[in-house]
């Protein structure tokens, strides 16, 4: 009788630290945060499930980059007005001049995008849920490389962009569960500290993401799950915490030195912030189950309005186009502040106030940040449209030097 007792309680024992049984009470990772869609291929196959951009891109908060094509109210700005390229995450933006235009980044969320539309080469078309289609090309690794499809059925299946015809985004669906969850942490930097959802090096946001680098006794690729924390040692060289108490020193990679290509947070006061190796302090990682807002929660965009008050104190109102090339609320705010770049969608920003060189923008929480730098809020801000404002019902231009204070609606 004893022995019967002692195997069955022995078998209930085993039966509740089976694996599934264990990750079940760890409990399992919200999925509703991964970018999930449809990949429809030019030999007429379908692939739905959880999708990645090559290595790095994976969830809806995540940016899509490329450079737009057609810049309609570019002609208002004198010619004389032009300025030079820029660079944003790291990618140039040079000139269109066969237009005599200077070239824009596209820069949209997952969340905000309904489909992508291969059209050769690094041409595309971008349908927003808002319904604009946008025409997009070139400028970042985001057209043309491979899109990773976590099929319901097949498995994990590697597109290439010049195999795509169509990918449509939908929610993700409630039943996914993936293996990995996402990358979270606190961020102290030299300007304070950030929260939010981790991009390390621009790229490794998922905990079996590896940090590569040089130990004492060779080279090391970790887990990124593994790890407490992350520490600058100077210039060349980063100290790991583990989660089992050990630390180590690595240096010899852009995962561990100052020629990483930044580290991304997603806070939710701000949108995207991108901070350098300069001013880059710990990062502290946090565990979480959640993996950010379902592709539902991203509202659809719509047209920038407002009133734009010039310096003279006249005041004209309407839709706007700011930097001659914003038109919607999904599109993005880019400016600098203390070593660190702010990637804001326009629908968090209540106003904007340029001063010469500078300027200041509040957030609709109520949150007021100075900038000193940045393509959108500084002297190489192309200036505003206001559309319908002008005589007859023309569209108005305000150069960025004319313009005293921007309210949206």
């Amino acid at each position: 009788m004893k022995r019967t007792v002692l195997f069955i309680l022995t078998a209930c024992a085993l039966l509740y630290l089976s694996p599934s049984r264990v990750h079940s009470d760890a409990g399992a990772v919200d999925g509703r945060g991964f970018i999930h869609g449809t990949v429809d291929t030019r030999s007429g196959n379908t692939y739905t499930g959880v999708l990645r951009w090559g290595n790095e891109e994976a969830f809806w908060d995540d940016h899509f980059n490329s450079a737009k094509k057609d810049l309609p109210y570019m002609k208002l700005r004198p010619r004389e007005e032009e300025r030079r390229g820029i660079e944003i995450f790291g990618i140039t933006i040079g000139y269109r001049w066969d237009r005599g235009e200077p070239g824009r980044q596209f820069v949209a969320r997952f969340g905000d995008i309904a489909e992508i539309r291969p059209r050769g080469g690094d041409r595309a078309e971008v349908v927003m849920k808002s319904g604009a289609t946008i025409a997009i090309d070139g400028g970042s690794n985001d057209l043309g490389g491979t899109i990773v499809v976590l099929d319901e059925t097949l498995g994990e299946v590697e597109v290439s962009w010049r195999r795509v015809e169509r990918i449509a985004f939908s929610a993700t669906p409630a039943t996914i569960r993936p293996k990995a969850h996402r990358l979270y942490g606190k961020l102290r930097t030299e300007d304070g500290e950030f929260e939010g959802w981790i991009q390390w090096d621009s790229q490794e946001c998922l905990s079996t993401d590896r940090l590569d680098g040089e130990g004492e006794d060779g080279d090391l690729s970790i887990e990124m799950g593994r790890i407490r924390a992350i520490e600058r040692a100077g210039r060349r060289a980063a100290k790991v915490e583990m989660k089992d108490g050990r630390q180590l020193v690595l240096r010899g990679t852009n995962d561990v030195n100052d020629t990483i290509r930044g580290i991304m947070v997603e806070d939710e006061r701000y949108g995207r912030v991108k901070v350098s190796w300069d001013v880059f302090d710990r990062l502290d990682f946090i565990d979480t189950t959640k993996s950010g807002r379902g592709y539902d929660e991203f509202p659809a965009g719509r047209p920038l309005r407002g009133t734009v008050t010039d310096r003279s104190g006249a005041i004209h109102a309407g839709a706007l186009i700011y930097d001659l090339d914003e038109a919607e609320t999904w599109e993005i705010l880019h400016a600098d502040r203390h070593g660190a770049e702010y990637h804001i969608p326009f629908e968090r920003v209540r106003s904007i106030e340029p001063d010469g060189r500078k300027g200041k923008v509040t957030l609709r929480s109520g949150i007021e940040l100075s900038f000193e730098e940045g393509f959108d809020v500084s002297e190489r801000n192309a200036g505003i449209a206001i559309l319908g404002a002008g005589a007859d019902g023309a569209d108005r231009y305000l150069p960025w030097a004319e313009v005293k204070r921007i309210d949206f609606e």
